[in-house]
């Protein structure tokens, strides 16, 4: 039931139908199929066959959350952060990302970053670049995007221009292509030292 639902939330051979999908998930996930509920939260989350109902999703997040499965402790952790459909804990949020950073699932990466973010601008605690460093190093070596745009950036705040290259370019491989703009223009604006011409042209080598 819950790949069945997955299938026809991505159009994959069926085709695609969000309502249905969500159906099929919440019926998965009667039968206490964790990554079901984590997808009734994410259809709640973001409007999938459904209107948006970010307490609702919070609520799925927290059950499976409590339960160990990873993506429902990072959602989970992602509305706790910004108070979205349940009361704001950066603390606990953080605690949550270090709990998914530390393991092994394809979260961990996606995780490592938000405790790179939360160790560089203090959102739990005071501002610790050396910890958000190797969070970032350890995102990017795990293959998520803005982790590998963000060792990138401390890489090039750091005077290492050359190490941060091959970062820009990975991160724009795997970004999509609104994130890729985003980096472009960050790049173009940027005060350290050729990330405005030899950044820039990382990152078209990274889209070829």
């Amino acid at each position: 039931m819950a790949l069945y639902g997955q299938l026809l939330l991505d159009g994959d051979g069926v085709a695609r139908d969000e309502r249905a999908a969500l159906g099929w998930f919440t019926r998965a996930a009667a039968q206490h199929h964790l990554m079901a509920l984590n997808m009734v939260g994410r259809c709640y989350d973001l409007g999938w066959g459904t209107p948006v109902d970010k307490g609702r999703a919070a609520e799925c997040y927290r059950i499976a959350a409590g339960r160990g499965l990873d993506w429902a402790m990072y959602n989970y952790a992602t509305l706790l952060a910004l108070g979205d459909g349940v009361a704001e804990d950066k603390a606990a949020a953080l605690g949550l990302f270090e709990q998914v950073a530390g393991g092994e699932g394809l979260a961990a990466p996606k995780a490592a970053n938000y405790v790179g973010s939360f160790a560089e601008d203090g959102w739990a605690g005071p501002v610790d670049m050396a910890k958000a460093a190797h969070w970032y190093a350890r995102a990017a070596a795990g293959g998520d995007f803005r982790g590998c745009f963000n060792h990138a950036r401390l890489l090039g705040a750091g005077g290492r221009v050359d190490e941060a290259l091959p970062w820009l370019e990975q991160a724009a491989k795997l970004g999509n292509p609104r994130f890729v703009r985003q980096v472009a223009d960050w790049l173009a604006r940027s005060d350290v030292p050729r990330f405005a011409t030899d950044g820039l042209a990382a990152l078209r080598r990274g889209q070829c």
